[in-house]
């Protein structure tokens, strides 16, 4: 009874946090502010020299930020990421100049990659049968939270209830409450990885406890987790398999190419109409696309299950080695969910940084918005055509 409770107001807890930390009512209006009267900065300067800085802070911090997210059991992270949140909003506030934005933006991106730590939390203190359950409630909070952000930005800015700098500062008061809501979490006993492993090899587990060897067999295998070794071998036939591959290196690409796209889309924006000249609606905007992709990110993922379902069965028929690969990755406990989707995350970061330092960043070729997008419309293109005449091969042959 009491871990139920537990658990359950650990999850409450994490979805109150997930909603105030994404409730931000100046996103969608970020490059009016920087370009108007308040910061003074053009265009040029906000795309090409103060945006890139965020896609190189996401993937500079993103593998020590993995690391230490779960050798210090998830809630010191959430509780830095708000911290480092504040600070961002308060930058964004007081600072002007490139320079300043540009460690502004530094900053940001440490937020970003500390929400690993969100949803690996949750799965540290849920039980295996609830995490479909808790997933989706701590998901539906921050989307909440970034629709409710958006809509509430578009108000205060089209009724002129406020102007950009008050909108921050009642951001950072959300961010306040955000940051008290972490610091109530509950502290995990145990973690994915370091701390398992520690218990495995018996030592204690911070309250004296030396668990037997046959606990620690039992505590070994439970929910199909293995010990250290068997662990390392199942992650990496996980990855020997080639459906596994390819599913990986079209989340990749598309991440990659999504990112880049809601990074720059507002400079787009301003470009098609300049918030000087007509009102913006950008707010209203944001608030659609963040329900409606949605639906469409849930319609491609079913979709893209067929077809990895297809390919699989037809994999089935002409080779039960590869069958047996797709047996363990179909069996990944949580535990490989975070490194598979880490992995994955970590080579769509090599992508955009790449993708950035060359074609926006103004020490690179430091192109104009209409050719950046050109680009990735390209790169969605080029997914899509490949991946369209791999699924009629597939379907062909099957």
């Amino acid at each position: 009874l009491f871990r139920s409770r537990w658990c359950y107001e650990g999850t409450s807890l994490l979805c109150i946090y997930g909603f105030f930390s994404t409730v931000k009512p100046l996103e969608p209006f970020l490059i009016p502010f920087l370009t108007g009267p308040d910061k003074n900065l053009t265009i040029e300067q906000v795309t090409n020299q103060i945006f890139p800085m965020w896609t190189y802070s996401y993937l500079a911090v993103l593998v020590p930020v993995f690391l230490l997210t779960d050798w210090l059991r998830y809630k010191p992270v959430v509780v830095f990421q708000c911290l480092v949140l504040f600070s961002a909003t308060a930058m964004l506030l007081w600072c002007n100049g490139v320079p300043e934005m540009q460690a502004m933006q530094f900053t940001y991106g440490v937020v970003t990659s500390c929400d690993i730590a969100y949803f690996t939390y949750l799965y540290s203190v849920v039980e295996l049968k609830h995490y479909q359950k808790a997933t989706s409630y701590c998901r539906t909070a921050q989307l909440l939270g970034y629709t409710v952000g958006s809509v509430l930005g578009q108000i205060l800015v089209s009724f002129e209830l406020m102007s950009y700098n008050y909108i921050i500062v009642f951001t950072l008061v959300l961010t306040a409450i955000a940051l008290i809501t972490s610091i109530l979490l509950p502290m995990p006993k145990t973690s994915m990885f370091f701390h398992q492993m520690r218990s495995a090899s018996g030592e204690t587990d911070g309250e004296g406890h030396v668990g037997t060897e046959e606990e620690l067999q039992n505590n070994g295998q439970k929910d199909g987790v293995e010990l250290d070794g068997s662990k390392q071998l199942d992650f990496l036939q996980c990855f020997s398999s080639r459906t596994l591959l390819i599913w990986s290196a079209w989340w990749a690409l598309a991440t990659c190419g999504y990112n880049q796209t809601v990074n720059y889309v507002q400079s787009l924006w301003e470009y098609v109409e300049p918030s000087s000249n007509f009102t913006v609606y950008n707010g209203g905007v944001e608030a659609l696309s963040n329900l409606f992709g949605e639906v469409i990110k849930s319609i491609s993922l079913s979709i893209t299950a067929l077809f990895f379902l297809k390919s699989v069965l037809n994999s089935i028929c002409t080779s039960m080695p590869l069958f047996h690969r797709f047996q363990i990755a179909a069996g990944l406990n949580m535990e490989h969910y975070a490194p598979v989707f880490g992995a994955n995350t970590f080579c769509a970061l090599v992508l955009q940084t790449i993708i950035t330092s060359v074609v926006v960043d103004s020490s690179g070729l430091g192109v104009d918005i209409v050719t950046q997008f050109t680009v990735y419309g390209a790169n969605f293109s080029i997914i899509a055509l490949i991946f369209f005449l791999r699924g009629l091969y597939t379907t062909i042959n099957f």
